[in-house]
């Protein structure tokens, strides 16, 4: 109880319930901020670091990640494939030490992923995780490179380009089927990103934070076959932690 003197709040008084008023204040924050219950992996690089979470909607990309990232199988790769205002791609086991002008793309963990591609959710907008895969000619199931992962940059789309994109899909997948959300419209227009691979590759992850760190590399001087000049070396995946259904699914394994 607030002690008074005289009709006055007393200054010992006043200074605790100051103190107290602070006190909460600070816990009303760190309450109010949002706690993040996703898988979370660091990617140490050369560049700086790219945090990135994983989506509980895709599974077995989640899984496969976490996995590899546990047994340092990222450990020393490159980003091997750099295409300014498109995205960066690693996670080729050959690139490890590779010598300068070798062609890097081909290795794996020896297995491919289903596709869990979950469309309109999961998208390529600016910052998106996805895993490569071989063309529709020897892999018309969309399966996934075991290992190979890119990060999208791509690009802010004007309506013109947008409506491009639309037409293509629709000529490829019926007209009947709307690929692109309005919210989808909307989001490559401000955020940005490569709409043209929606449908196509599965998107399991997001950068968290280091977008800066991508944007620095995705501007790399390449050679003719899209690998930096200058090595980008991911030195290190940490797994930071697991969500609630990635831990449930190690049990079970």
């Amino acid at each position: 109880m607030p002690i008074f003197v005289g009709g006055i709040l007393h200054d010992d008084a006043m200074k605790r319930l100051f103190l107290l008023g602070l006190l909460l204040g600070l816990v009303g924050l760190v309450s109010g901020k949002r706690k993040e219950g996703r898988s979370l992996v660091r990617l140490e690089t050369t560049a700086g670091v790219i945090r990135v979470a994983l989506f509980d909607e895709t599974p077995l990309h989640r899984d496969n990640f976490l996995r590899l990232a546990e047994r340092g199988f990222y450990d020393g790769t490159l980003f091997h494939r750099v295409i300014r205002n498109f995205m960066i791609q690693g996670g080729d086991p050959d690139s490890r030490q590779a010598p300068a002008g070798k062609v890097l793309g081909e290795g794996g963990p020896g297995y491919e992923i289903p596709a869990e591609i979950r469309l309109p959710d999961l998208y390529h907008w600016r910052g998106a995780l996805a895993m490569a895969r071989e063309g529709d000619d020897v892999n018309p199931e969309r399966r996934s490179s075991g290992s190979q992962f890119y990060i999208v940059w791509g690009k802010s789309l004007t309506e013109t380009a947008l409506k491009t994109v639309r037409a293509a899909q629709q000529e490829r997948y019926g007209e009947d089927v709307e690929i692109m959300t309005r919210d989808m419209y909307l989001d490559y227009q401000q955020r940005g990103g490569t709409p043209h691979l929606d449908g196509e590759y599965t998107v399991f992850g997001e950068v968290l934070d280091g977008l800066k760190v991508v944007k620095e590399i995705q501007k790399a001087e390449t050679d003719t076959n899209d690998r930096p000049v200058q090595d980008v070396v991911l030195l290190r995946a940490v797994v930071e932690q697991k969500s609630e259904a990635a831990l449930s699914a190690s049990a079970l394994r």
